[in-house]
């Protein structure tokens, strides 16, 4: 700690660790986060970049989220965010049984989602193709995200 002298010097050189009186000072606000909070829908969270409305504290230049790409891409990544986001949530509040069976639920649909998503348009990940009888899957082409709206293999 500084002693008063020390803080109310008019100036200080560089790299002396202490601020002169006239520069301002920050307070940072991290709000906090009650268990059981309203939550946005899948897609809603991804478009604000959180789950939780009491979270979402956008900068001054942003007045109102935009959408996000539509898809079966932008679904599955919505719901990997949301998961995200719980488990992020859930690692503060570990004792919350409604959140953690939340996540247990999207983690079904997401894994569920993820494999409707493979089987259709091939693997995302290459660990998807472990179980499968050879590596080629995963560098066939086209991209997951090379295909349009509505297109199969």
């Amino acid at each position: 700690m500084y002693s008063d002298h020390e803080m109310n010097r008019p100036a200080c050189g560089e790299g002396m660790g202490c601020l002169p009186s006239c520069a301002p000072l920050a307070v940072p606000f991290v709000p906090f986060q009650p268990a059981g909070g309203k939550r946005y829908s899948q897609n809603d969270a991804l478009n604000n970049g959180t789950l939780f409305p009491g979270l979402n504290l956008p900068f001054h230049v942003k007045n109102e989220a935009s959408n996000v790409v539509s898809g079966p891409l932008a679904e599955l990544q919505a719901l990997e965010f949301v998961l995200l986001e719980l488990g992020l949530y859930l690692d503060t509040h570990r004792n919350d049984e409604e959140a953690f069976a939340l996540f247990q639920q999207y983690a079904a649909l997401e894994k569920a989602g993820r494999e409707k998503y493979e089987s259709m348009y091939g693997p995302l990940f290459q660990r998807s193709t472990a179980n499968g009888d050879c590596f080629c899957g995963w560098i066939q082409d086209p991209w997951p995200w090379n295909f349009m709206e509505g297109e199969g293999k």
